[in-house]
């Protein structure tokens, strides 16, 4: 496995190469705790392209950062940064990450070229709208995953219109007539809300990824 690492703002971001080969990559998203898979997933095993999965900051073998201030859009940011590198990919995101794919298929609609959002840790997130502000201090940790990742994360507002408006950006803009696949089982109502957009499709992964792969 080969690791490149990408800089965003002060942040290394590590980009692991699962398997190589020629054509359009498929990036994976990891949960929220979770880190790049080792090995080549066994449900995405028959993309023809190159594999690709990247560590999120505070997570796996990305930089942990002093004092917290996790975002989804910080996360964005991280998936942006990867894009640039890899030019247009697939993409596959599992629990928090397929939240962050969700974003990126909204807001990169024309390099992304389809995405499917899957079960896993941190899909159902915060709350949908403003709760009472509450202030914690952790202990200090250079370990992945960082503490404070796993509780601001945790809790991130999901708006259902804020996650409706990426799946719309995406079905406008991609040029695809299905840019995005639902194979969560899991709905918390964000991802309710985008599997409602006319366009946006139900199935597994490896049907899924079949499509994509001849688009």
């Amino acid at each position: 496995m080969t690791v490149t690492t990408l800089l965003h703002n002060k942040v290394r971001l590590a980009l692991h190469e699962l398997r190589g080969g020629s054509g359009r990559p498929l990036l994976l998203l990891h949960g929220l705790g979770e880190q790049s898979p080792a090995t080549v997933p066994d449900h995405v095993a028959a993309w023809p392209g190159p594999v690709m999965a990247l560590d999120f900051t505070g997570h796996g073998a990305s930089t942990v950062p002093a004092g917290g201030g996790y975002s989804a859009e910080i996360l964005l940011g991280d998936a942006d940064v990867a894009l640039a590198h890899l030019g247009e990919v697939t993409v596959v995101g599992r629990g928090l990450g397929g939240y962050i794919a969700l974003m990126l298929a909204g807001a990169r609609a024309t390099q992304v070229r389809g995405t499917v959002i899957c079960d896993g840790p941190g899909l159902w997130g915060g709350p949908t709208g403003p709760t009472s502000t509450s202030f914690v201090t952790l202990p200090d940790s250079d370990a992945a995953p960082d503490p404070y990742a796993l509780l601001e994360l945790s809790r991130d507002l999901r708006p259902r219109d804020y996650a409706a408006l990426f799946a719309r950006l995406a079905l406008e803009h991609s040029g695809l007539d299905e840019p995005i696949t639902v194979a969560a089982v899991v709905r918390p109502p964000w991802l309710e809300s985008v599997a409602e957009e006319m366009g946006v499709v139900e199935g597994s992964v490896e049907q899924a990824l079949l499509t994509y792969s001849a688009d």
